[in-house]
């Protein structure tokens, strides 16, 4: 442990306050814009040196993003100065500092680097023994990455499928009628908060809507016991059930669940069948997202319900949907199974991710 020291974040690297970039001053480019939350934009200037890492600075504090280049807003900070370390590795060890728990407490989250550069932190000095930390990392990372573009591809050739089968070249011969004349929809529930053991050791999967994310959802966020089931209007959804968000701001946001789930009462789901399969079911909801959220109703909360829902219409052509079926399961299965596998990676780089930024495991 000879090649690790203590020192301050401010000795391993520089951050700097972004700038400002109004939305009418980005010129078309392919320089990223980076603000607290990623992406806002594109530029055809840069204002880092490469590659670039950023954390939020106003709004979501503290979250570290890592770009070859882009423009740093003013909503963020920036390294301008790696001090002879190695960029990918600052990039994964800001990951461990929780930075946002030091911004200021005013009603707008806020982060000073004359607060976060002071901080005491345990830092390998050897350049070499950084690059194999970040190596170890970044090809976990980097084959989540590759997962992820190979799940939008196969997406998208079923989407262009059914927009050519289903929407471009109808049969005028086919019928419209209602979703809830061919499918069962069920909407879930809330076991009570003030009972802590419906959620201590809990084994069943309980989506919420803000987990809806236009994909298939592998694990929650919370899981509820059996007895919380049984106590409450939550109802167990059978694999493959397309969940549908009804109320507020997540609206219309969509998910597929790749096993046995419940939800709660914000959601409506769709039970596919034989006749109309999950894969029909799922990009007929992705195809009419935008006819859902303008279905939305309400003052205060914009709002449908699982009866406007069932009045979605879909073509009675049950043999063309099998037929369509069989053509893109193996596409929704090799998906499914990327998502596995990146979920997996994930955990393997979080649980290495704190025992390798303190030493504990050597590479």
């Amino acid at each position: 442990m000879n090649n690790w020291k203590k020192t301050t974040l401010g000795e391993v690297c520089n951050f700097r306050r972004g700038h400002d970039l109004p939305k009418y001053d980005m010129q078309e480019g392919m320089v990223p814009v980076s603000g607290s939350n990623g992406i806002i934009g594109y530029h055809d200037k840069q204002t880092n040196i490469e590659p670039c890492i950023t954390i939020g600075r106003s709004g979501n504090v503290g979250t570290p993003y890592y770009y070859e280049k882009c423009w740093a807003h003013n909503t963020v900070l920036y390294i301008d100065d790696y001090k002879g370390n190695d960029p990918k590795f600052i990039y994964y060890f800001i990951k461990t500092l929780n930075l946002g728990n030091y911004s200021g407490g005013s009603a707008v989250p806020t982060l000073n680097r004359n607060h976060i550069h002071p901080i005491e932190v345990y830092f390998p000095i050897d350049i070499d023994e950084q690059k194999r930390i970040a190596d170890v990392l970044s090809a976990l990372d980097d084959k989540i990455e590759i997962n992820n573009k190979i799940n939008e591809n196969l997406e998208a050739q079923a989407q262009a499928i059914f927009k050519q089968w289903f929407v471009d070249e109808v049969d005028k011969n086919w019928k419209e009628i209602e979703l809830g004349n061919v499918i069962e929809t069920k909407s879930g529930g809330t076991p009570s908060r003030n009972n802590k053991l419906y959620y201590i050791n809990g084994t069943i999967d309980w989506v919420k809507s803000k987990e809806l994310n236009a994909s298939f959802i592998i694990d929650t966020e919370e899981k509820i016991t059996n007895e919380a089931l049984k106590k409450s209007s939550a109802k167990l959804l059978p694999k493959h059930s397309i969940l549908i968000a009804m109320y507020g701001a997540t609206v219309g946001e969509f998910a597929i669940i790749h096993k046995e789930m419940t939800c709660n009462q914000a959601i409506c789901a769709l039970i596919p069948n034989n006749q109309y399969p999950y894969s029909y079911l799922y990009m007929l909801i992705k195809n009419k997202k935008t006819e859902l959220i303008n279905m939305a109703v309400g003052s205060a909360q914009q709002n449908i319900s699982q009866q406007l829902i069932k009045k979605i219409l879909v073509l009675d052509c049950v043999n063309k949907i099998k037929e369509y079926h069989q053509l893109v399961k193996p596409m929704f299965e090799n998906i499914i199974n990327n998502k596995i596998e990146s979920q997996n990676l994930s955990e393997i780089r979080d649980s290495l991710l704190p025992k390798l930024m303190s030493g504990e495991v050597r590479v």
